[in-house]
């Protein structure tokens, strides 16, 4: 008997490893850039096919931002001793201004794509991970204290305070498509609005710190720190979970950020330095040949198809797809 449940377990063991094991995948070209930094990275993006900035810095020290107008192939480092703070969340306007967020309330805002920074402080001195301004005037901001609480922040153009909602867990980002429709991602809960932050309802996905959400319209994509992604084509009335990070069953990876370039093909970037690739929707993942040990905290599709992501200890690198 003692034989049989050893077979039995190696039986499991065999089959446990198959289901995780995948075809590793190669890029035909990384190339490491300079970010000229030691300092977390901790959200990129383009604001035009050459313009490209990311924020980032240390957490109570220090708050960097960096310029790339070649597309994001070489990058200028600029600190704001004046916020002294991280930047953590990064939003552009309908204006073009651009925003980021960080901690102690901290904000930096830009009106020519990145060049010069203003120095700007909400005065509740919240940990703000997100901004979104849907309106030149109005901008949402969102808030986490140890995942355990956070709030929306609704503020003027000066940052000054016109309402803010308290939550009984911590949020992560926050994405508004409109003056009216916006999403945000937290622990363990999904929210939308519909009337520009009045109100929020909760969307079905949960169990899982839900950390980015890539939006194409109505076609919504979730990811999650346990490695859950889950996706909706009707504005999250509905939702399939595609991965579930819970499942013993399924490789285990942080997830920090995702991103599709069509309804088929996207790619997700991990706590470990993994970047995993779908081709057919989100139902399958494959992973990539590891090029960093380091948090890549945020992953973004170059305007040539590359795909670009950052994370900590400077991390900057540029891929090319096979």
């Amino acid at each position: 008997m003692t034989r049989y449940i050893r077979i039995t377990l190696l039986g499991c063991f065999v089959l446990l490893y198959a289901s995780c094991k995948k075809d590793v995948l190669h890029w035909q070209y990384v190339q490491q850039l300079a970010s000229n930094t030691t300092s977390k990275l901790n959200h990129v993006r383009f604001i035009t096919d050459s313009i490209c900035v990311i924020g980032g810095g240390v957490h109570f020290d220090k708050a960097e931002v960096l310029r790339s107008t070649d597309g994001g192939y070489t990058w200028s480092n600029y600190s704001y001793p004046e916020a002294g703070k991280g930047m953590y969340g990064l939003g552009i306007g309908t204006d073009g201004t651009i925003y980021m967020c960080g901690t102690d309330g901290c904000v930096l805002r830009s009106s020519d794509s990145g060049a010069t920074f203003r120095f700007r402080r909400i005065w509740d001195w919240e940990y703000y991970v997100g901004v979104s301004f849907p309106s030149p005037d109005t901008g949402l901001l969102v808030t986490t204290h140890l995942d355990e609480d956070g709030s929306i922040t609704k503020i003027d153009s000066a940052c000054n305070i016109i309402s803010k909602k308290y939550f009984g867990f911590g949020l992560s980002d926050i994405y508004m498509v409109n003056a009216k429709i916006g999403y945000v991602v937290g622990y363990g809960a999904v929210l939308k609005t519909t009337d520009g932050g009045l109100n929020w309802s909760y969307l079905d996905p949960y169990g899982d710190k839900f950390t980015c959400m890539d939006v194409h319209g109505d076609e919504l994509w979730l990811c999650g720190y346990a490695g859950s992604i889950f996706h909706s084509t009707d504005a999250g009335a509905h939702w399939a979970q595609l991965r579930n990070g819970n499942d013993l069953a399924v490789k285990k990876y942080r997830i920090w950020s995702i991103v599709f370039k069509d309804s088929y093909k996207g790619w997700a970037s991990c706590d470990d330095g993994t970047v995993i690739y779908t081709d057919d929707g989100g139902r399958h993942w494959s992973e990539y040949d590891k090029f960093t040990n380091q948090a890549l905290r945020s992953i973004v599709i170059c305007p040539n198809n590359d795909v670009m992501v950052c994370g900590d200890n400077g991390a900057l690198y540029r891929l090319t797809p096979m």
